[in-house]
């Protein structure tokens, strides 16, 4: 297993059992969202000091990765 991807857990008791960052309160999908809208690995980073940048880049291993397993299909809300 990719060790980036050793940084994302699911658990139903955090998040509703969302993915987030080392079983922090970070869901994947939260940050994956600040990177969409532009905003850089350092400013993310600098919002929340307590997030390293391999887990930054565990979520867009994740994202990645995610694509690879199912089909997806764009919502547009």
């Amino acid at each position: 297993m990719n060790s980036l991807l050793e940084r994302i857990m699911i658990d139903t008791a955090i998040c509703h059992g969302k993915p987030v960052i080392r079983g922090r309160r970070y869901p994947v999908e939260a940050i994956l969202e600040y990177l969409a809208a532009g905003d850089s690995m350092e400013e993310v980073l600098a919002e929340f000091p307590d997030l390293e940048r391999e887990d930054l880049l565990a979520c867009l291993e994740f994202a990645a990765q995610s694509l690879k397993l199912k089909s997806q299909h764009l919502v547009l809300t």
